[in-house]
């Protein structure tokens, strides 16, 4: 048996979120001229506000206004790389890096579980030891290049639960003891199945629902 300490990304390894800073950083360094398109993003962020469109097409029209339609992966290496270098640097939570330290010391496969693109999360993740990363999948087409298209879901709420357990049966995982890291009451359903669920820097409906059900509270700086 096997094992797990399972994080959440966004907001909870790291200060702040990932995925739009990325695709500024990838068009700040590969073309400006995208940056043009940032009130379109921004516009593209009130339609899901006011639920016009869902996260996952979200991200697939920032992708494309950013980034492009698709990119060759030889392109994308040095942009990812020096973002993950980035972030390394500059935003990851010290808290995370002791908790990560711990997880190891205790013999547990540590994993990132984000709804970030998993293409950039494991760059990240690499950096920081964890052992898998999980997270939303780019179609990646017979011409090699990476799409502005989610493949299957995107990992986020019951998707990453669902996720989760996909890459468990994949990689044939013998479940043992799970603990679970995230700072956003949306990862309940993974909350919920792990064995130790702990609440990291939570915003206020996931401090709630966390005092409630008893689950530990952690600050991570």
């Amino acid at each position: 048996m096997t094992d797990l300490a399972i994080y959440d990304m966004d907001k909870t390894v790291t200060r702040r979120p990932t995925y739009t800073p990325f695709l500024i950083h990838c068009a700040m360094r590969r073309n400006p001229l995208r940056l043009v398109f940032l009130p379109l993003v921004i516009l593209s962020m009130l339609s899901y506000v006011l639920k016009l469109i869902d996260r996952g097409t979200l991200k697939e029209i920032n992708h494309r206004l950013l980034l492009g339609h698709r990119r060759s992966q030889a392109e994308l290496k040095p942009l990812v790389e020096s973002f993950a270098e980035k972030t390394i640097a500059n935003n990851i939570r010290p808290g995370a890096k002791a908790a990560i330290a711990r997880d190891k010391a205790e013999g547990r496969m540590v994993v990132m579980a984000t709804a970030s693109y998993r293409f950039y999360a494991q760059e990240i993740g690499k950096r920081m030891g964890f052992d898998h990363v999980i997270g939303t999948n780019t179609i990646l087409g017979i011409d090699e290049e990476v799409h502005a298209k989610i493949d299957g879901k995107n990992c986020y709420g019951p998707a990453k639960m669902e996720m989760i357990l996909d890459w468990e049966t994949k990689a044939e995982i013998v479940r043992g003891h799970v603990r679970f890291y995230s700072d956003h009451v949306t990862d309940r359903p993974v909350f919920e199945w792990s064995d130790e669920p702990i609440a990291v820097n939570p915003h206020g409906k996931l401090e709630e629902l966390a005092k409630e059900q008893g689950w530990r509270i952690e600050d991570w700086g």
